[in-house]
């Protein structure tokens, strides 16, 4: 029988000089296209969150992807982690480093105030810094991480070390 991890691999692309020179892009469109393995890793998310979480921050553009429906698996509201300019009404920023820039993405004032808990999920950990400012945002906006998952970690850039105060869990790493 295949593992998740495995199974996630084998449907992950890789895509050279993405989107800059030097910069080998992990695509995981061809695991969205592909509905039986995408239904298991997203119940392999779920088995492994349900109980412990009040709410599913997704990190766009692939943590929605994939946190719409965990949020959904789990019953429990998704919330999104937007580029900066992207959501009406209050909301709290966090500027971070990309391994090829900076940016800066926000959630509403108070997204967590009723949903404390908050499973913090994206595509690829690479450098950490996305998921860092998704981790400073949540508890920015009153929730507390009560993990980070992501389907692919890239172990040679060392992003786990940013969020050693985080639970982390990655489904592969290369």
């Amino acid at each position: 029988m295949t593992s998740t991890g495995e199974l996630l691999l084998e449907h992950t692309r890789d895509v050279p000089d993405f989107p800059q020179p030097g910069v080998l892009f992990k695509d995981l469109t061809p695991l969205f296209a592909a509905p039986k393995a995408f239904a298991t890793v997203v119940a392999d998310v779920a088995d492994r969150y349900r109980g412990r979480v009040d709410a599913v921050a997704g990190v766009e553009a692939r943590g929605f992807i994939i946190g719409g429906p965990v949020a959904l698996a789990l019953g429990v509201p998704f919330v999104p982690v937007r580029k900066a300019g992207k959501l009406p009404g209050d909301t709290v920023q966090q500027t971070y480093d990309l391994e090829y820039g900076t940016a800066t993405i926000e959630v509403h004032t108070g997204a967590f105030a009723a949903h404390r808990r908050a499973l913090v999920l994206d595509d690829v950990l690479a450098t950490g810094g996305t998921a860092a400012a998704a981790c400073a945002l949540v508890e920015r906006a009153g929730g507390e991480v009560a993990g980070i998952e992501m389907l692919l970690e890239l172990t040679f850039l060392g992003g786990r070390e940013l969020l050693s105060s985080y639970d982390v869990h990655a489904i592969a790493a290369v």
